[in-house]
Order: C-alpha cells, then structure tokens, then sequence
C-alpha cells in the first residue's frame, strides 16, 4: 500500500509542477469554460500515461471537473460554447472538447451538427478516441 501511496504522491507533486505554466497558458481562466475567479484544478486527460505530460493536462474549475469525473452528470446546456473552443489552438483541449461533444451528441442535435462541422488534425482526433466520457 506504501507504494502505492508513493506513486500517486509523486504524480501530484509532479502534475503540481505544471501549475504555473498550465495557468500561464490558460490565462488564469478553466481551459473549458473560460470561467474566471474560480478555484482550478490540473486535469489529466485519460487514459494517463506512465508520466505526467504537460500536453495531455487543462486547467479546470471544480464544476468541470466534477463534470468529467462523472460524465453522467453533463449537463448540455451548459456546454453550447464549445463551437467556439473545438477551434482552440491547444489540441489537449480539442480532444476534450472532441469527447464532451460525442457524450452530447446521444442526445443533442447541435453537438451532432458541431462535430460534422468541425475540421480537426487527425492527431487530436486519435487522441479522442483513446477514451470517452
């Protein structure tokens, strides 16, 4: 168990790291909802590789989070802005906003319409398929 304890200790101090570089890029702001003046967290987008990588982390704010951790929880209406981040210039945010789009489009036309709109580098998309919401 001590190992265990060990290893997930080690990944947050070394996701702690990224800290300033993730709220540089992100302007202070969650990656996902451009919500400022909010509590943020580092959030790594699975699946998770062997070592913290700096490109596959946002910076979210504890509603987002809490929304990813659960995807059950999404609530679409609260997500219609993501036709203006899928152009985002940061891919770790595409491939997010890529899966929260394919979550809503079970049940939500305009998602359905974003995606087919959406031109994305086959990397990102790649990315995207590695896992869902």
């Amino acid at each position: 168990m001590a190992k265990g304890y060990d290893t997930n200790r080690e990944r947050k101090f070394a996701l702690s790291s990224f800290g300033k570089d993730l709220a540089r890029r992100a302007k202070s702001k969650c990656e996902l909802t451009h919500a400022a003046g909010v509590r943020l967290h580092t959030y790594e987008i699975p699946p998770l590789p062997g070592e913290p990588d700096y490109d596959r982390c946002l910076l979210v704010s504890e509603s987002v989070l809490a929304q990813l951790e659960k995807p059950g929880t999404i609530r679409p209406e609260e997500w219609r802005h993501l036709s203006e981040l899928i152009w985002s210039g940061i891919p770790a945010v595409q491939i997010m906003v890529l899966r929260i789009l394919r979550r809503l489009a079970r049940s939500e036309a305009w998602a359905r319409n974003l995606i087919e709109e959406a031109y994305l580098d086959l990397e990102v998309v790649a990315a995207a398929d590695q896992a869902e919401l």
